[in-house]
């Protein structure tokens, strides 16, 4: 059990972390916002207490520096400068590093401790602060007077009674609720066993608490936010208003421990509420109590003259590991393998029975495939946060002045995908940061602003979603591009190239114009790895550039790596998939033998030309052809193209399984899955295809099939 909490305790913490982040950055564009003050010194709060319940004390009284010197800003007596921001980044590093290191600080680590809380108390004594301020767990904590603000909340604590063998004395708990405001306390204590009976390292107390206070109903969850998993808290805000005269029958109706009609049958005896309810055991005496507190309570702040009106509803939320979103996924997929074999026996026995039952049986799948990958998707906003740190830290590293926008943050992604884009991204970032923008004379001299814009922007294709990163600055400089790649022996100085070509060599291993290498950049390391990432995504990497303008980099990639919906076809004896959501029409053509004989094929669809690869030919089958061939057209994103095929047999959900190593680099080809019979089709690549009609339509040539 201590593991588990251990474990919690972690994965909260880490959280916190990535929060925190994000609020210094916000604070940094910000320095006057009370609410996001608020928010890092709640979130060092919440750490330092956390950490000393588990018994981090490194943690623990490191972070105290830091939350003494935030305690210190949002009295108004020190600043918040770019300094300041700058050494809470550093804190906030330093304590994922000591979250790291365990029980188990090495001296160097600690050594970095003292010297980060030498900078904090050197930070607050220049800037007329106090650096000499006891710790809080020492200090005498008034509890704060009433403002129009205050809400009065009912929390409910229920501990397990291993509450105290996981390293976590609740009593603690209800003094920290008790520093947050006006508080009433009822214990609970009827499951307290004979003195002979008592196990010392077990709790048998429960506890209900009434707090009035200007907190949200956030910061009186954080006060239990490491508890275990099997005890249990309910914060709940008071219906009832303090400048009422509530009956005890209200109250006990207002808390959900009994009914109306309960406190109407009694009502209409003439009898004590109370104490009929016990006896009729529709409530205990600890009920009745914890009532009459809270109505004593609603009393006390009618005297001092509060009425505050409050709604609201309680709400839970689960944190599920994502390796059981995982396992569920997994087994979803199993599932529609399973009805896809089910799916042709019915059609092959032709039983309407079975046929129903298969149909249902879909049905089901569908719906458990749709819930099991809306789990698992994410907004890609999770991810764009990230990067304002790289851009912070960069920026301030190479003297820059840059500024990240994010658009389309709210997009959707399967987590899954979203782990492995982290990488891609970063390098593209630093890329646009360092070689992109430039420094801010230079861009004042263009007639630019100083702070240069990276743009992260997501949004959905089909299935597929687009994310490109742009920037603002000076853009790709074509001919240092160019002599690069002669020097290096990519291409022939003799050779004419587009500028869609010059620009993906950035992509080549070990290419970079860098006149120099710097921590940062020059060792063209980066740009291949981006592309080769993404290929294991079944996702592609385009880029634009105007001189002078700036840099996108286009990224387009799956929505998922789990489970889609395919169409499937076959060429020659082969069946492919193509998926369902690229789709735009499935055609019937009479193309001729001559035309059958070239790559790419042009025929007429709604008084349009449509441009079609021969997939038959570009994958060198040279089984004898049907008597008719049909296309299916596909949208990329950027327009309509076709696929020819020799037959198209219907659609299924496809499991994609990833392809083998050898097989990786089959162009046209993404991944694989496994029919109903048990034989492996491949999944068409509908990006890479497409981009090959697109280079046929530029040249005039058709490029052989790899």
């Amino acid at each position: 059990m201590l593991e588990q909490l251990s474990s919690v305790f972690f994965d909260e913490a880490n959280e916190l972390l990535d929060n925190l982040e994000e609020q210094l950055l916000a604070l940094s564009d910000n320095p006057g916002d009370s609410e996001t003050i608020a928010a890092v010194f709640r979130a060092m709060h919440t750490i330092k207490g956390s950490s000393a319940m588990f018994g981090f004390n490194e943690i623990s009284s490191f972070t105290h520096e830091a939350e003494s010197a935030m305690d210190q800003v949002r009295n108004g007596i020190i600043p918040v400068t770019p300094e300041l921001i700058t050494l809470l980044l550093k804190a906030r590093d330093h304590i994922r590093s000591l979250l790291d290191a365990g029980m188990e600080v090495a001296p160097e680590i600690h050594q970095l401790s003292e010297n980060l809380i030498l900078e904090f108390k050197v930070y607050v004594q220049k800037n007329g602060g106090n650096v000499n301020d006891p710790p809080p767990q020492t200090k005498k904590i008034e509890k704060p007077k009433h403002d129009d603000k205050a809400t009065t909340w009912r929390i409910k604590f229920r501990p397990s009674t291993t509450i105290m063998q996981n390293g976590t004395r609740p009593e603690l708990l209800i003094k920290e609720l008790t520093e947050l405001g006006t508080a009433t306390v009822v214990p609970f204590y009827n499951d307290l066993p004979p003195l002979s009976e008592m196990d010392s390292e077990l709790c048998y107390f429960s506890w209900d608490v009434i707090l009035t206070t200007s907190k949200t109903k956030n910061d009186i969850e954080d006060v239990f936010i490491f508890l275990d998993s099997d005890s249990k808290i309910e914060v709940d805000k008071i219906d009832l208003l303090p400048g009422e005269n509530n009956k005890i029958g209200e109250i006990l109706v207002s808390r959900k421990d009994v009914t109306q009609g309960d406190v109407d049958e009694i009502l209409s005896a003439k009898k004590q509420l109370g104490a009929m309810l016990v006896d009729k055991k529709i409530i205990s005496e600890e009920q009745v109590r914890s009532a009459l507190a809270e109505q004593q309570h609603l009393k006390s702040l009618n005297s001092n003259g509060q009425a505050q009106q409050q709604t609201g509803t309680p709400s839970t939320t689960l944190r599920i590991s994502s390796a059981k979103l995982d396992q569920l996924v997994d087994l979803v997929g199993e599932l529609v393998t399973f009805n896809a074999r089910l799916d042709q026996e019915a059609v092959r026995t032709d039983n309407p029975t079975f046929k129903n039952l298969s149909e249902q049986c879909d049905r089901i799948a569908v719906m458990m495939r749709d819930i099991s990958m809306g789990l698992r998707m994410v907004p890609v906003g999770t991810l764009f946060q990230k990067f304002k740190r790289t851009v912070y830290d960069l920026s301030t590293q190479l003297g820059k002045q840059v500024e990240m926008v994010t658009v389309g943050a709210e997009t959707e992604l399967d987590k899954t995908v979203i782990e492995k884009l982290n990488d891609p991204l970063l390098h593209l970032i630093r890329n646009s940061v360092d070689h992109g923008i430039e420094m801010p004379a230079e861009r004042h001299e263009a007639g630019k602003s100083e702070t240069g814009t990276v743009t992260l922007s997501a949004k959905h294709v089909g299935a597929f979603i687009n994310i490109s990163i742009r920037d603002d600055g000076k853009g790709l400089d074509r001919d240092a591009i160019r002599d690069k790649a002669i020097q290096k022996g990519l291409i022939k100085e003799n050779e004419t190239h587009s500028d869609e070509e010059i620009f993906n060599l950035i992509f080549q291993p070990g290419f970079s114009t860098a006149k120099q290498v710097t921590s940062v950049s020059g060792r063209g390391v980066g740009l291949d790895v981006v592309k080769k990432d993404l290929a294991t995504l079944g996702g592609t990497v385009g880029i634009e550039s105007k001189r002078g303008k700036g840099t996108s980099f286009i990224l387009k990639i799956p929505l998922t790596l789990a489970i889609i919906d395919g169409m499937l076809v076959t060429i020659g004896g082969t069946t492919y998939i193509i998926p369902l959501n690229t789709i735009s029409e499935c055609l019937t053509s009479s193309i001729t033998q001559e035309q059958m004989d070239g790559t790419f094929i042009t025929t007429q669809n709604h008084g349009k030309d449509l441009v079609s690869i021969n997939l038959r030919k570009f994958f060198k089958i040279e089984e004898p052809l049907p008597d008719h061939q049909e296309i299916v057209s596909v949208y990329d994103g950027d327009d309509v193209f076709g696929l020819v095929v020799d037959k198209i047999l219907g659609s299924q959900q496809t499991v994609i399984k990833p392809l083998g190593n050898l097989y990786r680099n089959c162009t046209g080809i993404n991944s694989s899955t496994i029919l109903g019979d048990g034989a492996v089709a491949l999944i068409l690549d509908v990006f890479q295809l497409t981009s090959l009609i697109k280079s046929h339509l530029k040249k005039g040539e058709s490029p052989a099939a790899e």
